[in-house]
């Protein structure tokens, strides 16, 4: 039987500034963007403004509605990284078998551990007693025998504890919290179940698999095992990466961009950022897709299958912008706030055919490269694209603050 952990930080991003800032201890604080910049939505919030009814996604000033006396902080990702760091380091010491679930959370397969350090309820609780006495913040950690149960361990009793759901318990514990608990239970999922009459993840473990699979696709009996405690898939080595099915990104702009230039110097900042993650993970792209919002918050994308594989912005951003005049008519439509760049049908491959008309693309790939290296000397904004320049009240703070690729 496998033994699994997942450890979750407990409001890391709160729990961190709190390190930073002591005087934030037992208070009500939220982490947020920069209102200014209309990037003032609640990104985390500490346990006093979670009891207030705050959450993670929605507007600052709805959350000062609902606790007046709430804090809000700008978020400081260099540091959230250095702990993250920190505690990554830590469970590695324990297990090579650390897969990521973010920056605050991942699971450990701790099977071949238990005659070093205990038994998987040990470790555990040694893990959690020195997250907290060496660097400060607290975690929840689940204990299972597959890393959806592990998960859902570490969700059940927060902060600051250790649940174990074994082949004895999992029913009593599991089975009677909401479907939407369960991991890959999304929006559309949950309305399928709700049709069903499948409200719990006992009701799912009960229901017939071959009718979930007819009538959800092959997710439904995946999710139907999951719930009955079956899972095959593996934790990843720490030194393996996760290959991503697509890599994007997204802005709110300062302010609305309202003709085509402003819209190019946004899609530039985008696409080298998507281009900067493509070229971390070593892959090339051959789909690309754009998405636009409005102030009435409704909003279209369209994608398209590129004719060569790329990791290039100026590429990306070049078919970006042929995507973009397709959906939008800048002098019909109304203004943008928000744009968003992402590429799929991945490839990690470093071998491709390539014609005389691929020449440019390579050129300017290895241009790409030399400004990374500049880049990850000096700062993001040691070179700049003249449409980046020119727009720069726009796109300021865009790559330094919400995006940093040369950390971990």
């Amino acid at each position: 039987m496998s033994i699994i952990l997942h450890c979750d930080a407990n409001n890391f991003y709160a729990s961190v500034e709190t390190l930073l800032n002591p005087d934030l201890k037992g208070k009500a604080i939220a982490v947020c963007g920069n209102p200014e910049k209309r990037h003032g939505i609640v990104l985390a919030k500490s346990d006093i403004a979670k009891k207030a009814g705050v959450k993670t996604g929605e507007p600052i000033w709805w959350a000062k509605q609902k606790c007046p006396e709430i804090i809000f902080v700008q978020p400081h990702y260099d540091e959230y990284v250095s702990i993250s760091n920190k505690l990554f380091a830590m469970y590695s010491e324990y297990t090579d078998k650390v897969e990521s679930f973010g920056i605050d959370e991942c699971w450990l397969d701790c099977s071949q551990s238990t005659n070093l350090f205990g038994s998987g309820e040990q470790i555990a609780e040694t893990l959690r007693q020195r997250v907290k006495d060496e660097i400060g913040i607290t975690i929840s950690v689940g204990v299972s025998f597959t890393k959806i149960f592990a998960k859902l361990g570490s969700d059940y009793k927060k902060p600051d504890a250790v649940t174990v759901i074994d082949e004895n318990n999992y029913k009593d514990i599991i089975w009677g919290l909401p479907v939407t608990d369960l991991l890959m239970v999304g929006r559309q999922t949950a309305k399928l179940f709700k049709q069903l009459s499948i409200n719990t993840i006992g009701d799912l473990a009960k229901y017939d698999a071959a009718t979930l699979q007819q009538y959800i696709g092959i997710n439904g009996k995946k999710l139907h095992l999951y719930a009955n405690g079956i899972e095959t898939e593996e934790i990843r080595l720490a030194e393996q990466k996760h290959i991503p099915e697509s890599i994007g990104n997204s802005t709110t702009t300062p302010f609305d961009v309202t003709n085509e230039s402003e819209a190019e110097a946004v899609i530039t900042s985008l696409a080298e950022m998507v281009a900067i993650r493509l070229r971390k993970h070593k892959l090339i792209a051959n789909g690309l897709g754009v998405s636009i919002r409005y102030c009435s918050l409704d909003g279209t994308h369209k994608n398209n299958l590129l004719t060569y594989t790329t990791c290039n912005a100026q590429d990306i951003a070049e078919e970006a912008l042929k995507l973009l005049r397709s959906i939008h008519n800048f002098k019909k439509d109304p203004p943008i706030r928000q744009l968003g760049v992402y590429t799929y049908k991945l490839s990690t491959s470093e071998v491709r055919q390539t014609t005389f008309f691929d020449i440019p693309h390579s050129k300017r790939e290895n241009l790409d490269k030399s400004i990374d290296e500049i880049r990850s000397k000096y700062g993001q904004t040691a070179v700049k694209s003249g449409i980046v320049a020119k727009h720069e009240e726009l796109c300021d703070g865009l790559v330094d603050k919400d995006f940093q690729p040369f950390k971990k």
